[in-house]
């Protein structure tokens, strides 16, 4: 597999010198193929607009900044685009490179992560981004709004709401869409559209912080973009959503990160008899009033059995979808819904610093995952995973449906790039994975795409429109974007 930190080569410049004879050697001249003009058909690339929510903003490592904008898809798309009378794409550009907000001197939003040689940490810099200050420039092309969900793109107000709309806004109570429109888009791309929608409820475990957003109101909201996009006949690419629990974030920390040894399993089993002892006693009561039929009884009170061993072990967790026994019998009611983790949950990325640490410093025995069952808000159970599966599958029926019945619409189906890239997938001379840190593909905060990610979704746009359009950037020479001209990870240093 490749590395894919920066990599510095050293070129040493050898000179030979000799009165009598002549060294030097006619260069050899690399093979070329023959140059293959980009041919767009009918399309009119004069005026490209960009809508969406992080992706398309270029978020990455956990930050919106400059160099992450530049490498934004869109920008990418539009450098593709001047090669055939593309007009000018233009960024609300943050301040600096360091990423996050400043108000008052103090940072109220972190700047952006980068890879310390252990890990994903915070660049240790106060960002110069001010907080409700408007960006450099007049009109922009880029409404990639970080933290958007559907229906907020059609909300008017929402610049009040969200700083990154603020900042570009035309005014306080303007809609991004009716923004969009302004600009008389000839071409647009809508994308990631619906990510949101679902991705505050995963990495909040499903602990009711935030909720999933209803396919009927994704609905409503989508056809309203796509409607206003193509108002004046304009063409464009949709994107499907992508599962989002395929992101590293929900992928790197297995379900049984705890190692135990022998005496330490023994010691913590010890703990829970009492609680083990309870459970059996609870749905054996439950049987023999008639509430419960023994073969249900037995599967539950074996999912919630607390069992530690040598070797790794699932955490413990707190789980609202388990029977509530004191609802049933208020005799049971100090039975708390525990249980251990399995294959099918995912536990969310920054459990991985939280699990094994000490509710209580003084207390040896209060360990985070093992003594102290973990909260809601760091596993996201199977339960709550088919809940994101689900949504995201019904709003991937309406995207498909309006691609299907639209000539001007071109589809994009990032859904199944991302199930493609789980197992590896190919651009030029590296092959990407979602692997955290070395994959290639998703950046340090485990959700949003590397520089290199972005240039690979540009070039899976660019050929979705000649697979619907006949363009050829596919074939044409300087057509795609090149993997090695984009970044996998930043320097510290970049500020």
């Amino acid at each position: 597999m490749k590395n894919y930190k920066y990599i510095g080569l050293l070129l040493l410049s050898i000179g030979f010198a000799s009165c009598d004879v002549d060294n030097t050697l006619d260069p050899i001249e690399e093979a070329m193929g023959p140059e293959i003009a980009l041919d767009v058909k009918d399309l009119n690339l004069s005026k490209y607009v960009a809508v969406g929510a992080s992706f398309t903003a270029g978020y990455t490592d956990g930050a919106l900044f400059k160099a992450a904008q530049e490498n934004s898809f869109p920008n990418i798309l539009a450098s593709k685009f001047s090669m055939a009378d593309g007009g000018e794409f233009n960024q609300p550009l943050m301040s600096d490179n360091i990423g996050g907000f400043v108000a008052g001197g103090n940072a109220v939003q972190p700047p952006r992560l980068y890879f310390n040689g252990a890990g994903p940490t915070r660049l240790n810099a106060l960002p110069t981004t001010t907080l409700g200050a408007r960006a450099a420039g007049t009109s922009f092309n880029n409404y990639g709004i970080p933290g958007a969900k559907s229906f907020h793109l059609t909300f008017a107000g929402y610049a009040t709401l969200n700083p990154y709309f603020g900042r570009m806004a035309s005014s306080a109570t303007a809609k991004v869409i009716d923004d969009a429109k302004a600009q008389q888009p000839t071409f647009f791309t809508l994308s990631e559209v619906g990510g949101n929608d679902v991705l505050g409820f995963a990495t909040s475990g499903g602990d009711g912080s935030d909720m999933i957003t209803p396919p009927s109101v994704f609905d409503n909201s989508f056809n309203e973009l796509v409607i206003g996009l193509t108002t004046n006949n304009a063409k464009g690419v949709i994107a499907t959503v992508p599962n989002i629990t395929l992101l590293p974030y929900f992928t790197s920390v297995p379900y049984n990160p705890v190692p135990l040894d022998a005496a330490t399993a023994t010691a913590v089993n010890a703990a829970y008899a009492q609680y083990n002892g309870g459970i059996q006693q609870a749905f054996g009561a439950l049987v023999a009033g008639g509430k419960m039929t023994q073969a249900a009884a037995d599967a539950e009170v074996a999912k919630r059995t607390i069992s530690f061993s040598a070797g790794q072990n699932a955490v413990v967790i707190v789980d609202e979808d388990l029977t509530d026994l004191g609802a049933i019998n208020p005799a049971f009611a100090a039975l708390p819904q525990l249980r251990q983790t399995t294959a099918e949950d995912l536990l969310v990325l920054p459990s991985s610093a939280f699990i094994g640490t000490l509710a209580d410093p003084s207390n040896p025995a209060s360990v985070n995952g093992v003594g102290v069952p973990l909260a809601d808000k760091w596993v996201l159970t199977a339960t709550e995973l088919a809940a994101v599966i689900t949504a995201t599958e019904a709003y991937n029926t309406t995207i498909k449906a309006i691609a299907n019945s639209n000539n001007n619409i071109a589809l994009v189906d990032l859904n199944a790039i991302l199930i493609e890239a789980s197992g590896g997938i190919r651009f030029d001379n590296y092959t990407m994975t979602t692997s955290l840190v070395t994959g290639g593909l998703v950046s340090l905060d485990g959700i949003h795409l590397t520089g290199r990610g972005y240039a690979l979704m540009a070039n899976k746009i660019l050929e979705a429109m000649d697979a619907k359009f006949g363009s050829n950037f596919t074939t044409a020479t300087n057509g795609l974007a090149k993997a090695d001209d984009y970044p996998t990870n930043f320097s510290p240093t970049l500020r």
